[in-house]
């Protein structure tokens, strides 16, 4: 179990990594652009759409050395989306209410685009 923790006055606050991801998580979902996370079968190569229960597995929260997090995210995008404006929008949203709610620093978002998806 990996967790990140935040000292205040009344003691210390740890946060297992996979909260950070599944909060990452929820808030990339509402990005417009974005159909999900993608869980990658290394095996074959195939990238799916992971379903919203196991989407932390395609988000990687890491502790820098500097005490800040680094966030990986492998996604789905809508056809026909503008790529460079939905990963913009997406580290601006997640970078915010991730400090909001964790209360630690995001000092790096990756983005990796492994699929796109025709939406009907």
């Amino acid at each position: 179990m990996k967790t990140s923790s935040v000292n205040t006055h009344l003691g210390n606050i740890s946060i297992d990594h996979e909260v950070i991801a599944q909060y990452a998580g929820s808030v990339a979902n509402e990005c417009v652009g974005v159909v999900g996370m993608a869980g990658i079968n290394m095996k074959d190569g195939i990238v799916g759409l992971l379903k919203r229960e196991s989407m932390t597995r395609g988000i990687h929260v890491r502790l820098t050395p500097a005490e800040k997090l680094e966030i990986d995210f492998h996604i789905i995008v809508s056809y026909g989306v503008n790529i460079p404006t939905v990963a913009n929008n997406l580290v601006d949203s997640v970078k915010y209410k991730v400090e909001q709610f964790a209360g630690l620093e995001v000092e790096k978002i990756n983005i990796y685009v492994e699929s796109i998806r025709q939406i009907d």
